[in-house]
Parts: C-alpha cells; structure tokens; sequence
C-alpha cells in the first residue's frame, strides 16, 4: 500500500502540481479571499493539477517505456495502469465540486481550465495547436480565483491575457529538453515543428509579452519594479543564449533562461494585489 501511494505521489508530477497550487492560493490570498475561500481554491487546483498529471503519466505510459523512463511509477510497476485511471478520474470529478464553492460560474472555469489541460495530453499534444490548451487553462487559473470571489467579479482583461501568455511561453520551455525523445516516439506538437530555435524565441517572446502585460495592465503608471521586470525579461533571454552558444547544453542554457524569466512573471502574478 505504501508502494502504491508513493508512486501515485511521484506519478502525479509533485514539483509542478505543488508549485501551481501554492501559486493559486497566493493568488487567491492577493486577490481578496479569505481564510477558507483560499483554502477551496487551493484544494481545488491542486485536484485539477493531481487529475492533469496522473493522466499525462497513464496515456504516455507506452511512450515513455519506449525511451527508457525509469522515473515513471507506472513504467516501473510501482502503480498499476487501472489504479492510475481510477485515481485520475476520482481527482477529476472532484474539480467541480470543490469549484462550487465559489459559485457556478467559479466551477465551470475551473472545469474549463481541466478539460483543457486533459485535451493537451491527448489528443493535442501531437498538433500543431499544442500551445492551445496551455493559454486556455493557464488563463483560466486567475479568471477562476476571481470568480470565485464573493459576487462572482468579472475577472480583468489584462490578468487573463497575462496568464494565457505565461501558459503559452511556459510550453514552449517545457518541451525543450525533451525534444530529442519526443521526436523518438512520434510527438510532433508545435514546438517540435518550430525546432529548438523557434521554440526557445517563442518561449522567450512569450513570456516578455506576459511580463508587460502583469506590469502595464494594471491601474495607474507602472512601478520601477516592474519596469525593472520588463528589462529582466528582454535582458535574461539574451544573455542565456548568449552564454549556451560555447557551451554544449545549449538548450539547458536556455532553458534556464527562460525558466528566470517565468519565475519573475509568477511573483509579479502573485504580487498583483487586489484586481476587483
């Protein structure tokens, strides 16, 4: 039993579901919520993120037997294939009904922002609209924490856009060290069609337009922090390409780069204050 339990932990991509869902509830802390709405958004998100990772790990399980994956629960026999898809679909059906908590309309953009993300692992993950399902479920993350606020407040324009942006750039950067093993076992989402280049400028182009986004969006002039934020995110960029060109971990330098870059553009998310 502690077997199972530790591989569906390790299977549920931990680093990346914690890290979302510590994101969404500084969020929802920012944005107004109180004590127990931060919680139900927290619970809510981390649901979400728990349904998006065990099913990544269950659909790719033929594929990342094909590569050697020995870091995959489900490859190595620690979790087995029926036991992942239950789990998968109990993490799902929680989604909306801890999403309630905020109002129906709060429910059905967490819910958008799942199936999304459940679209992504199949089938458009090998489509040249890969990028789709993360602007889609990264700008419904914050339109989510806002609606879930008492009254159900439209959420702003400029927090979406922002979101949408960082989900997108952060795909591209996702999918850049393992683009030699995705091209072994047939994944050819957008990324793999633009190559290491395109992605690592579209990635980098991306993530600039969500950092201007997070510091022009909101009321009044921008602050030196922000603008400070903006030069980070023109500036980082250039200076990891710059450093990876004499190194062989090109795509690593890179990555890392915009890694930075992604990192800045969550802390001006989480440090947005109030929106309504």
């Amino acid at each position: 039993m502690s077997t199972r339990v530790l591989g569906l932990v390790r299977a549920s991509h931990p680093e990346p579901a914690a890290a979302v869902t510590v994101v969404a509830a500084l969020l929802a802390a920012g944005a107004g919520h109180s004590a127990s709405g931060v919680a139900a958004v927290a619970l809510t998100v981390l649901a979400s993120q728990l349904a998006v990772g065990w099913s990544n790990d269950l659909i790719d399980a033929e594929r990342d037997a094909a590569v050697g994956r020995t870091d995959k629960p489900v490859t190595t026999g620690e979790v087995a294939r029926p036991a992942l898809a239950r789990a998968t679909a109990v993490a799902a059906v929680a989604v909306p009904v801890l999403a309630l908590a905020g109002g129906p309309a709060a429910a059905a953009c967490a819910t958008l922002g799942l199936v999304s993300a459940l679209l992504y692992n199949r089938p458009l993950k090998s489509t040249p609209v890969s990028v789709l399902p993360y602007a889609v479920s990264f700008g419904a993350l914050p339109a989510f924490v806002v609606l879930a606020l008492p009254g159900s407040p439209a959420p702003p324009a400029w927090l979406v856009a922002a979101a949408a942006l960082l989900g997108a750039g952060a795909h591209f950067a996702n999918v850049l060290p393992d683009l030699a093993d995705d091209a072994r076992t047939g994944v050819r989402g957008l990324p793999h069609r633009l190559g290491p280049v395109g992605s690592r400028l579209a990635a980098a182009g991306l993530l600039l337009a969500a950092t201007v986004a997070l510091v022009l969006g909101p009321p009044g002039p921008p602050s030196w922090a922000g603008l400070s934020a903006v030069a980070a995110a023109v500036a980082v960029p250039a200076v990891g390409w710059y450093a990876g060109r004499a190194t062989a971990g090109r795509s690593a330098t890179a990555f890392r780069a915009v890694l930075v870059v992604a990192l800045i553009d969550v802390v001006l998310l989480v440090t947005s204050g109030r929106v309504v």
